[in-house]
């Protein structure tokens, strides 16, 4: 082989080389993929359902459902309680069959089924969850939906929203990141749910 041959054939394979080794930085240099906050979460491994130890709940289900489920005993514990500001007006329907002669809770595991639904499906989960609820509209006006007792105003809605806050922190829900996309949640369905 001539000395000019193998200097090409060096060349040939530096160069192969340099373009491969770049081909190869090209691919680390793309973005990350975003998770969503329902893959957050915990997204749609399955786990065992607390509730019910012979079924499968996804991760990021579950935790929604917990912070709902806590949510809702936060507002009833306001309530008995007959705190300042409570929400006993809003609830007084669903309270009035809670704790009637026929102590019914379906609806408070209705709510409990809806409120999750909307967190899993506005959060990243709706290829495995729906919502089939009313709308946000008709569901916080009580001359639509009889069992909403009263119309929400500004200052209700932000109390809401401290309740989830609270719940997600018993939840063990602390990093600020994530309860901030939860909030972005609930104020994107500020204008709906504020009516009065």
């Amino acid at each position: 082989m001539t000395k000019f041959s193998k200097i090409a054939l060096c060349a040939l394979i530096i160069g192969s080389s340099a373009f491969f080794t770049s081909c190869d930085d090209t691919e680390e240099t793309k973005a990350p993929v975003e998770l969503t906050l329902y893959q957050k979460l915990g997204g749609t491994k399955m786990v065992t359902d607390p509730n019910d130890s012979s079924k499968k709940i996804e991760q990021g289900r579950l935790s929604f459902r917990s912070v709902v489920d806590t949510t809702i005993v936060l507002i009833v514990a306001d309530i008995v309680q007959d705190k300042p500001g409570n929400f006993g007006a809003h609830f007084a329907p669903l309270a009035s069959e809670v704790f009637g002669p026929d102590m019914n809770a379906t609806n408070v595991a209705r709510l409990s089924k809806n409120l999750t639904d909307i967190f899993s499906v506005a959060t990243g989960g709706a290829a495995t969850n729906t919502y089939s609820g009313l709308d946000m509209v008709t569901t916080h006006d009580p001359a639509k939906n009889p069992r909403m007792g009263k119309k929400v105003n500004d200052a209700e809605m932000t109390k809401f929203i401290g309740y989830v806050g609270m719940a997600a922190a018993k939840n063990g829900v602390t990093d600020q990141k994530i309860i901030g996309e939860v909030v972005a949640v609930l104020e994107s369905l500020r204008a709906p749910i504020v009516q009065e």
